[in-house]
This record gives C-alpha cells, sequence and structure tokens, in this order.
C-alpha cells in the first residue's frame, strides 16, 4: 500500500474506485435503489474519489452523501447558516417519530424556592435551627456552672474539705443559735408537793393554775410547798418566778434547794397595792436567784420561825424558772 491509496481494489470495483467496501452495496444497486445525491458510490455508478483526495483550502464542494462540508478551521460561517437558538430544519422532536416520546424519567430543571438557588437545601433555616441548638447548650452549660457553685458553696460551709459530687445532708433539728432563751419548766399548784398544813383551794378568783387553783395553809410555822424540776439543761444561777397573792400586807418565804438554804429569802411583798384583807387584789409576781444543779432538783418554800407568812400567810398559784440571774 502506498501513499494516497487504501489499497487494492476490490475484484468487482472499477479500476480507479478507492471504495474497498463497494461491492458490499451491489444488492442495493441490482435491486433498484435510488442513489444518492451527488453520484455513485456504495455500489451505486458513478465516479467517486479517494477519501484521501486533496482539496484546496476553502473548497466546500457536496460530499458523497449530499450535504455541506464542515467548515475548515478559521472558515467563516456564512449568514444563511443556522443561527444560535434557531430550531434546526433537519431535526425532529422525539414526540413526531413513530412510537411517541422516548420512556423512561425525563430530567426537568429544578424550580427555584425559598431554600436557596436550584432547589437546594433552606440555608436559612438551618442556619436558624443551628443557632438555636448552640442557644440550648449555652444555657444548659451556664445552669450547670451555676448549680455547681452553689452545691461546692455548701459543701465548703458544712465541712470545709468535701469533695466534688459529695452532698451534705441537711441537720434533722435546726441548730438553736446559744444566745436565745432556754425553755425551763414551769409548775401549776396542783403539781406541788404540799406538807406542814398546805391545801388546794380555788374560792378567791384571779389564780392562773388550772382550775383556777391555788396552796393556801401557807400561813403558819412548817407549812412548805416542794417542786420537782427536771430537765435543768446545766449547773448555774437561775431565777426562781413564783405568783401569790396576801391579803393587803407583806410576807416572805424561805427557799431551799436540794435541802440547802438559799441566802436569800423569796420576798413576797403588797406589789399590787392591795387594800388589806383583799386577797383578790392582792396577786402579784415575784422573783429570787437560785443555784440548781443540771438535770433534777427540788425547791422548796417554807415557813421559817423568822418569816413573815407565820402571821401574815400567802397563797401560792404557779412556779417557773428563768436562765440567769437577772429576773
Amino acid at each position: 500500500m502506498t501513499p494516497g491509496n487504501n489499497g487494492e481494489p476490490t475484484p468487482n470495483a472499477p479500476e480507479g474506485d478507492e471504495d474497498v467496501f463497494g461491492y458490499l452495496y451491489e444488492d442495493g444497486q441490482a435491486a433498484g435503489a435510488t442513489p444518492p445525491s451527488g453520484g455513485g458510490g456504495y455500489g451505486y455508478p458513478g465516479t467517486r474519489s479517494s477519501y484521501n483526495q486533496v482539496r484546496a483550502v476553502g473548497d466546500r464542494r457536496p460530499n458523497a452523501y449530499g450535504t455541506q462540508a464542515a467548515p475548515t478551521y478559521g472558515q467563516q460561517v456564512p449568514p444563511q447558516q443556522q443561527a444560535y437558538g434557531q430550531p434546526n430544519a433537519h431535526y425532529a422532536a422525539p414526540e413526531t417519530q413513530p412510537g411517541g416520546a422516548p420512556a423512561g424519567p425525563q430530567y426537568t430543571p429544578a424550580s427555584r424556592g425559598s431554600g436557596g438557588r436550584g432547589g437546594g437545601p433552606n440555608t436559612k433555616g438551618l442556619l436558624i435551627a443551628a443557632i438555636a441548638v448552640v442557644a440550648v447548650v449555652a444555657i444548659g452549660i451556664a445552669a450547670a456552672m451555676l448549680s455547681g457553685g452553689g452545691d461546692e458553696g455548701g459543701d465548703k460551709e458544712a465541712g470545709g474539705g468535701s469533695t466534688q459530687g459529695e452532698t451534705v445532708k441537711p441537720s434533722e433539728k435546726p441548730t438553736k443559735d446559744p444566745a436565745d432563751p432556754v425553755e425551763l419548766p414551769k409548775t401549776d399548784a396542783k403539781a406541788l408537793k404540799l406538807e406542814g398544813g398546805t391545801t388546794t383551794a380555788s374560792d378567791i378568783e384571779g389564780a392562773e393554775s388550772a382550775g383556777g387553783a391555788y396552796v393556801s395553809g401557807f400561813d403558819k410555822v412548817g407549812a412548805q410547798v416542794t417542786w420537782t424540776v427536771n430537765g435543768i439543761p446545766k449547773a448555774g444561777s437561775y431565777s426562781l418566778h413564783v405568783k401569790y397573792g396576801v391579803p393587803g400586807k407583806d410576807s416572805n418565804a424561805t427557799i431551799l434547794v436540794n435541802g440547802k438554804k438559799q441566802t436569800r429569802p423569796l420576798n413576797m411583798e403588797n406589789f399590787a397595792k392591795a387594800d388589806e384583807g383583799d386577797w383578790e387584789k392582792g396577786w402579784t409576781n415575784t422573783w429570787a436567784v437560785v443555784q440548781l444543779n443540771k438535770g433534777t432538783n427540788a425547791v422548796t418554800l417554807t415557813c421559817a420561825q423568822s418569816d413573815l407568812c407565820g402571821t401574815t400567810g400567802a397563797n401560792i398559784d404557779q412556779m417557773w424558772l428563768v436562765e440567769g440571774s437577772n429576773g
């Protein structure tokens, strides 16, 4: 094979015809098929030059298929050719072909929506959601820090050395301020031990004991009443308060604590300024300092030989204690 030649011609091809496949289309020629415009080729009569035939630059002669050759590089397209965007005269839509449009999914451009170009995700919505999540996380962290700080402070106050994560149980009973006054026992006339001719009565009004009862007969030497006091928190000085009544005249009595005489007697003056013989108007209060032991003590009022109660007399209503020696 030499340059410019596609090889030896086929046995049935005319000499000079270089279409080596022309003999394959002889059946179409024999059947009387209409040859394509522009001459022979593909088994039809007519002279056809080689595919390698040399043409001058700019030569746009019709090719063997009856169509215009493509312009060479740099050649201007004539104005009569199809313009951009205009329908192609040789194009037929699929719908016009036998059998209609081809089956299968058809591509349609995505419509533009509020989510962005080409129907993409809603970036604005996603941004708002992300900000909301960050805000919730930040609030949770702040709340955890605040609650943790409070627990830490409570631990420090409770023990001063508790580690993180420990909890301090509240005390079952509130701690009482040492400066608060201690509630001490109190008694009525009916709870007193009566000796030396003393008894209870209720015919004189004004007594505050239950049922208006009081101790009478405390008007002779040897008469006495004893109060057994329980629950004294500590040993020390206490003020013994007594509600009593006198018939408009002053009186007094001796105090014994656990059988021991106290240095100062109980003063039972006519502080109410009642008229002589007016027992009802003579109810009043007095107090004296006593020394008590922790726990149980026996406090006794007795009418001694030197006391005024032996001649004036007195009625005993209630007795109670106050911590300290200031009354």
